[in-house]
């Protein structure tokens, strides 16, 4: 076996060996993380960001949507705190929209429902 596959077949079961949930609640901070610097976010001046891509941090938030509204049920305590970084996106991405979209029609809110 070469020195690739053992490293690969060790990164599988250290993976198999992490919690659902841990492994959800990792991949909605990634998530996060690029929403916030495709939002600009990062930066002292958020419009003058050159990360700053409301088109893809549009794509990046509804994913997110998506995966906490389908995992909810499993996340435990981590649920609030989740929810509560995706509505502080989707105000966010409404506040740096020139066109704001209608409640209930911005990123991901076909899966949370209206953000005001």
């Amino acid at each position: 076996m070469s020195e690739a596959s053992l490293n690969e077949s060790e990164t599988v079961r250290e993976l198999a060996d992490v919690p659902a949930v841990e492994v959800i609640s990792r991949a909605a901070v990634m998530l996060m993380s690029s929403a916030a610097e495709k939002l600009g976010l990062a930066d002292e001046d958020p419009e003058a960001s050159p990360r700053r891509d409301l088109d893809e941090a549009r794509r990046v938030i509804t994913a997110l949507a998506g995966l906490v509204t389908a995992s909810v049920e499993y996340l435990g305590p981590h649920a609030g705190p989740i929810r509560e970084g995706l509505q502080s996106l989707q105000r966010a991405f409404r506040e740096s929209s020139a066109y704001p979209d209608e409640p209930g029609k911005g990123p991901g809110e076909k899966y949370t429902g209206p953000v005001y």
